[in-house]
This record gives structure tokens, C-alpha cells and sequence, in this order.
């Protein structure tokens, strides 16, 4: 926009200078001209008084006097053939003005003749030239020339000058504008805008500020209903923790910790929503004691369906064992531990959902080829529509979000989830976890 407006102002200025410079440089040159006609013509007026009256010898001395002090050459051609002042020939100018008796300018390709009859000598009609050249007619013209050229530049450049002030101005709290949405989709919602500039722009910045609280408002409204609605989950975990501990053997310690785990994720679920975290650039945990402490929890919730479970954990391009992993692998990734574990226990819970009892799945870790991992699991049952990759959508009566909790999860890692089926037409999910962001000591 500074660009566009300084060059609007420079062609609407070298329009206006030339529209200005050129008419007053031809008025210039034409003031240059009558100038130097009208002295040569005063030299020669002045001269026919005394060439009407004074004698022979007096004329000669005046004239010689005069043309010498004259700019033009100024030169007397008597009607006996004499001439006075400056050496010229008898041009058709001198011929006709002594045959007819006038007065009259000429235009010469090398000057500006002035011829002036004196009629009432004795001897005849005598003729005063006055010849102009064509330097005299133009002298002084250039520099004033130069000087207008000057002038039109210094006057383009002033203008130029001011019109980027302007513009800077004006563009300015655009700029500023341009940024604070830019922080405002980056969720910054602190960004605001500073009202400066014209009206229109500090009206804009207004409404872009009164933007921004409206949506901090209702991002507000939004956690704290979220932390009402966990809230509400309190009461049935009170009433399933009474149930557990009316139990006895160990039946009762087993419940007992589910609820406790299910107490600790609403908890956490309560304090995220009403307090947001802020995207972590250098989240890292390790995924083998991660993954491994999930596919523990699962596993009994699978032995009681019937389900067999096969783990396989790979760290640093060697196999670690099945079942249960095997330790002293460490695969750093580049996200927080809670999210990686919800990740994999939305991908399980997926399993146990839309699959019948008694389906055996895997849970496969190795590393990846550029840094992180890649975490698989696939199971033996009737798979899963691809259609299912979109949040909310859902086939078997669930919240259709998990698959999305797991993108979204690798996604926030550099990262990338793929949805395919397995060799004997079960659901396969891969997960690719990209590496920290920086070397970073694991906890």
C-alpha cells in the first residue's frame, strides 16, 4: 500500500510539474527573445533622430559610438551607398524598407533582423539595421531552464517524501492490525490493538479489540461449563466408591483403584478446563513406560473379556519381547506424557468397544526413522470405516472423539495418524510421534 500511494502521488505530481514547467520554460524562452528585439529595436530607434539631422561626419562618429557599445551588431545604410556602425551586407529587408519606406522585423535562420526607414534626408531614404543572433535571442533561456528542472525535482522529491510520511502513517496501524489477528489465531488472546490512525482504522481496532474480549468471554463460559459438567461426574464415583468398599477380597482393591484412577482423570479434567495450558514447544516423555503402564491397565479389563494381548516394544532398532516390554528401553517423544496416555487408551478403549469379546489386539512401540516412535495398534476384528478419522462421528453408539484425541496427539508432535486394515481385516491405527523439539533430559 506505501508502494501504490507514493506512486499515485508521484504520477499525480510529475502530471501537475509538467503541466506547470513546461508552458512557463516556453514563456521563458519567448520573454528571452522579445527581450533581446526590444533592445536591439530601442538601439535602433534611438539612433533615427540623429540620422534624420546630423551632418555627415557627426553620424559616422554617433553611429561607430553606439554599435560599439550595442549588444546586436547596429549598422546605418545611407541612399548614396554608405554604411555606418557594423560591416553588413544590404540584405532584401534593408532593400525593401529604403524602395517602400517601412519598418519592419524579419525572422532569419541565424537571427532576428530589424530594419527602420528614415525618410527626409536630402540624399534619400536612409535604413537602420538592427540584427538580433540567434545566441542573443536564446541567451539565459538554458540556465532558466535548469533551474525550472531543478526545481521540479526538488518539489517531486518533497512531495514524494511527505507522501511516504503519510502513507506510513496511514499503513502503520494497518500493520498493527494485520498483527494482533495474527496473535489472535495463534490463540493470544491477550492481543489487542492499539487505536491510532485515521477514524475508519481506530474504529476497526476498536471492534477487533471488543472481538477479542468477546471470544475470551465465551472461551471463559466454555471451561467453566466443561468444569461444572466433570463436576457432575463426582456424585456416581462417590456412589461406585461406597459400592467398592461394601466389597470384600480383592475384588474390592481392584475397584477400589479404578475408581481412584477415574477420580484423578475427572480431577484433571476439571483443572485443564478451567485453567488453560498453553501449547508446551518442548513436551517431551518417554513412551515405552508410558505405553507400557496403559496396555497394565488394560490388560486386566482384557483378561476379563477374554481378550489375548500381545506388547511389543523396540528401542534403538532392537526387538525388546512381547507381552509385557521388556525395560530399559527409552523412546523420547515430543508430547506431554497425559496426552500420550490418553491417546492410548482412546485407541484401546476404540478395541474394546467395536470389537466382540474375546478379540485379541496387539500394541506395537518401535522408533522412528527421523527421531520419536511409532506406535501401532491393531486388532482381529471386523474394522474400522475411515470415515471414522472424523471428530464426533461415530458408528457404534460412542462420542466419536477418539480417534480424534489420537491425531490430534500426533499432530501436536509433528506427526501424523494413518487408519488402515490389518492382513487378516482387522483395524489397524498408527500413530507417528515426532522427537522433541529440543534435546531435553527426560523426567
Amino acid at each position: 500500500m506505501r508502494r501504490r500511494l507514493t506512486l499515485l502521488v508521484a504520477a499525480t505530481m510529475c502530471l501537475a510539474l509538467l503541466a506547470f514547467v513546461v508552458p512557463l520554460a516556453l514563456l521563458l524562452r519567448t520573454v528571452a527573445q522579445d527581450r533581446a528585439t526590444t533592445t536591439a529595436g530601442a538601439d535602433a530607434q534611438s539612433l533615427v533622430p540623429l540620422v534624420g539631422t546630423a551632418d555627415p561626419v557627426s553620424l559616422r562618429t554617433s553611429v561607430e559610438h553606439m554599435a560599439a557599445d550595442s549588444r546586436a551588431p547596429l549598422t546605418v545604410f545611407l541612399a548614396d551607398g554608405s554604411v555606418l556602425g557594423t560591416r553588413a551586407p544590404r540584405t532584401s529587408a534593408v532593400r525593401l524598407a529604403a524602395l517602400a519606406g517601412v519598418s519592419r522585423t524579419v525572422e532569419r535562420p541565424d537571427g532576428r533582423e530589424i530594419v527602420v526607414a528614415v525618410l527626409g534626408r536630402p540624399d534619400g531614404t536612409a535604413v537602420i539595421r538592427a540584427f538580433v543572433p540567434a545566441a542573443e535571442l536564446t541567451r539565459g533561456v538554458a540556465r532558466a531552464w535548469l533551474v525550472l528542472a531543478g526545481l521540479g525535482v526538488a518539489l517531486l522529491l518533497l512531495g514524494l517524501l511527505v507522501a511516504d510520511r503519510l502513507s506510513r502513517a496511514l499503513v502503520s496501524p494497518i500493520t498493527e492490525l494485520s498483527t494482533v489477528s495474527h496473535r489472535l489465531a495463534r490463540a493470544d488472546l491477550t492481543a489487542r490493538a492499539r487505536p491510532d490512525g485515521p477514524p475508519e482504522l481506530r474504529e476497526v481496532a476498536g471492534a477487533l479489540n471488543h472481538l477479542a474480549d468477546r471470544i475470551q468471554e465465551l472461551l471463559r463460559e466454555e471451561r467453566e461449563q466443561v468444569a461444572d459438567l466433570s463436576h457432575r461426574l463426582r456424585a456416581p464415583l462417590t456412589s461406585l466408591r461406597l459400592e467398592a468398599e461394601s466389597l470384600a477380597g480383592p475384588d474390592a482393591a481392584r475397584i477400589g483403584a479404578r475408581v481412584d484412577a477415574m477420580e484423578r482423570a475427572v480431577t484433571g479434567l476439571i483443572s485443564q478446563a478451567r485453567h488453560r495450558r498453553e501449547p508446551d514447544a518442548h513436551a517431551v516423555c518417554e513412551a515405552t513406560s508410558a505405553v507400557r503402564e496403559r496396555v497394565a491397565f488394560w490388560t486386566v479389563l482384557a483378561e476379563d473379556t477374554g481378550r489375548a494381548v500381545t506388547l511389543d516394544i523396540t528401542a534403538d532398532g532392537t526387538a525388546s519381547g512381547t507381552a509385557d516390554g521388556t525395560a530399559g528401553c527409552t523412546l523420547p517423544v515430543g508430547v506431554p506424557a497425559d496426552e500420550l496416555a490418553a491417546a492410548v487408551d482412546a485407541l484401546l478403549g476404540n478395541v474394546f468397544a467395536h470389537t466382540p469379546d474375546g478379540t485379541a489386539f496387539s500394541v506395537t512401540l518401535a522408533p522412528r526413522a527421523d527421531g520419536g516412535a511409532v506406535l501401532t495398534v491393531a486388532d482381529d476384528g471386523p474394522g474400522l470405516s475411515t470415515d471414522l478419522v472424523q471428530r464426533g462421528a461415530s458408528l457404534g453408539g460412542s462420542t466419536g472423539l477418539g480417534l480424534d484425541i489420537a491425531r490430534r496427539v500426533a499432530r501436536s508432535s509433528g506427526g501424523r495418524m494413518d487408519l488402515s486394515t490389518g492382513p487378516d481385516g482387522g483395524a489397524r491405527v498408527t500413530l507417528e510421534l515426532g522427537p522433541p523439539a529440543s534435546p531435553t533430559v527426560l523426567p
